[in-house]
Parts: C-alpha cells; structure tokens; sequence
C-alpha cells in the first residue's frame, strides 16, 4: 500500500513538494519510495512465463554472448585470468554488469519525467524520489547479476573470495554519483528533449572507453588517459580487485569518490529543485 500522506501534504494541484534533502527517500518518503521500487521491479517481469526468474537469467544469458563473442571469436585473453574462457567469462561479466547499472539509469533518466507527466501535473508529488526508485530499481538488477557471478564464480574456481562481501562498499559511490547525474539529466531531458538520443551513445562509448573489456595497460599508451579518466575504469577494476582477485580496494580513492558523490548529490539535488518549477509548464 502507497504511503499517502506526502501526497495529501497540499491541497495545489500541480504543486511539487521540495526539501532540500537529497536523501529523502529513505525518510520522509521511504515507503512511497519502497512501494514505487517494487512496482518497477514486478512491472518489467509482469506477464512474462518466467516472471522474475528473468532476473538471474538475463545476466546468464548475457554472460554466455559476451563470452562467445570475446572470448570464443575475438580470442580475448586478460593477463591476470587462467585460459580457460569461462575465467575469461567472469572478468569480462564483472565489467558488464558495473556498467550496466550506470549505463541503465543514465539513458533512462533524460525521459523519466516525461514518463511520469502525471506526477507533474496532477499531483503533489516529491519528483525528487523518481531517480532514487530508478536507481533502487537498477540496484535489484545489479544485485542478481553479482548473485549469479557468485554461483559462476565457484563453480569455475571452487571457492569464493570473502572480500567479495566489500562489493557494497565498492559501488556505493558510483551509486551515489549516478544519482546526481541522473537529478541532472532527467531534468534537462524535460527542456532538451534531444539528450535522450545522446546519452545511449555516451554509454556505448563509456563501455568501450572503459577497462570492462580490455584492461587498460593492452591500450597504446596515447589513449590510456582517456581509459583513466572514465570513472567506470575505477570502479570496474576495483571490483574486480574484491570479487575476483581476493584484493583489498583502494580506500583512499574510494574515499575521495565517496565525498565527491556527496558533494555531488548535493549540488545535483540543488538543480534539480531548481529546475523542476518549471516542468509542469513545459509538459
């Protein structure tokens, strides 16, 4: 049941309510927030045979193409993994699904206040919760691609490393810093509606300028910059380091990411609050 209470806060129509909290979600509006989480989740399966099943499948399925691909055909080979196209497999799939958090927030944001047009107008509703279920919702998804690389991952090596626990840890930054972006874009995604066309590009090449596919010291050294200064290559790698190779992250610089996504979140929430008086008039 939707908590109604945020919504009953004003008798306006067309009124947003706005706090300068970003991490509203998980306060005042905690259970619309949960409650609109678990209807995007069931919403995608909703229909299908196999209903949520789809949900350890998909990343199974996608773990067998790219290996297929890379590694069958394109003969990838990763300096740290055995020869076996399974190890292959595996590091690849780490890459795959950190990018495909980041990659399924951030193409999906410059339309979801579009998608959402009834809260906007109709309503009074916190707008500033919709990236946050978004994100919650990816977060699910990611959450069951790293259960089925745990399953694979002990089935290849017979163990698991413990450090794999740290993966929360690990991406709780890029979790914060795809929030911000996604505050931002969803908000310019209602005035320049061109940037829903542009951001599966910039994810594309986000994936390939990244060190998901290839580790960063196989590249000519003139694009290894451009590699380094992805921030998925980061988070990719360090993952890597805790699930795979059983090696403690960098803290430092998971410190300094943590504080830049605080900083971030801030500043995006900011804008987005800013910006979003004007939605209405717009859609």
């Amino acid at each position: 049941m939707v908590d109604r209470g945020p919504l009953l806060a004003s008798s306006a129509p067309g009124q947003l309510m706005r706090s300068r909290n970003p991490f509203a979600a998980f306060g005042r509006h905690r259970n619309l927030t949960r409650e609109l989480v678990r209807n995007e989740i069931l919403g995608r399966y909703r229909g299908a045979s196999f209903g949520m099943l789809w949900s350890l499948l998909s990343p199974f399925l996608m773990l067998v193409v790219y290996t297929v691909a890379f590694g069958s055909i394109l003969k990838g080979r990763w300096p740290q993994a055995g020869d076996t196209h399974a190890e292959f497999g595996l590091v690849i799939f780490v890459g795959i699904f950190v990018h495909g958090f980041f990659a399924e927030c951030f193409t999906r944001s410059p339309r979801l206040m579009l998608e959402n047009a009834n809260y906007v107008k109709r309503v009074v509703f916190p707008l500033d919760i919709l990236p946050w279920t978004m994100a919650l919702s990816a977060l699910f998804h990611l959450a069951m691609n790293v259960l089925v690389f745990c399953l694979l991952s002990f089935f290849v090596y017979r163990q698991l490393s413990p450090l794999v626990l740290l993966l929360p840890l690990v991406l709780a930054p890029l979790a914060m810093l795809t929030v911000a972006v996604c505050w931002v874009t969803s908000s310019l995604g209602v005035y320049l509606r061109d940037i829903a066309q542009v951001t599966p590009v910039v994810a594309t090449a986000m994936f390939f300028l990244s060190s998901a596919i290839v580790p960063v010291q196989a590249v000519p050294e003139r694009y290894q910059l451009l590699f380094q200064l992805n921030p998925l290559t980061f988070f990719i790698d360090q993952a890597r380091n805790v699930a795979l190779w059983g090696r403690q992250p960098d803290w430092s610089a998971l410190g300094l990411f943590a504080l830049a996504g605080l900083v971030a979140m801030f500043a995006a929430h900011a804008w987005f609050q800013r910006t979003s008086r004007g939605f209405a008039d717009v859609l």
